[in-house]
């Protein structure tokens, strides 16, 4: 059964600046926790990223996935579907940052999750709230950090 979640956050940033980090996949290990290995497998013409495969910590336990990027609303939208995965079926979502005005942007994180091990419902809501919360915590942490050096794409 897949379980649909969002949430919002107001982050310190621009909008730009905002999707520059989210795109920056390779530097994920440095500063989202559970995030333990990036590979980009795909590149598009312009160099961004649109195939990654992640080495995650997930229920106690290593799992890794790849996601399909598509950039047709950047730096608007971040969106990806899930291409393959060890303990998903579906891992797919969105990133919507929309400007919030004197600098900041307000980010509505979506995803949507279906496990190919059921699970209990508290653990799953459990799991979903703290990669949510997770997420946009530490996505605003890097934001908001003034030493953010940021990559260009290759």
């Amino acid at each position: 059964m897949e379980e649909q979640v969002t949430e919002r956050l107001v982050i310190r940033g621009t909008p730009e600046h905002c999707f520059a980090v989210l795109a920056d996949f390779e530097a994920y290990p440095q500063w989202a926790a559970d995030i333990k290995a990036v590979s980009v497998e795909q590149r598009d013409p312009q160099g961004r990223a649109v195939e990654v495969t992640f080495r995650a910590a997930a229920f106690g336990r290593s799992t890794s996935y790849t996601l399909r990027y598509d950039y047709r609303r950047a730096p608007a939208e971040l969106s990806w579907v899930q291409v393959a995965g060890d303990l998903t079926r579906r891992l797919d979502g969105a990133y919507l940052l929309e400007e919030a005005g004197e600098g900041a942007t307000e980010i509505t994180y979506q995803l949507v999750v279906e496990l190919k091990v059921p699970l209990p419902g508290f653990v799953k809501r459990r799991a979903e709230g703290r990669i949510m919360g997770t997420a946009l915590r530490e996505l605003q942490a890097r934001v908001e950090s003034d030493e953010v050096p940021l990559r260009e794409p290759r």
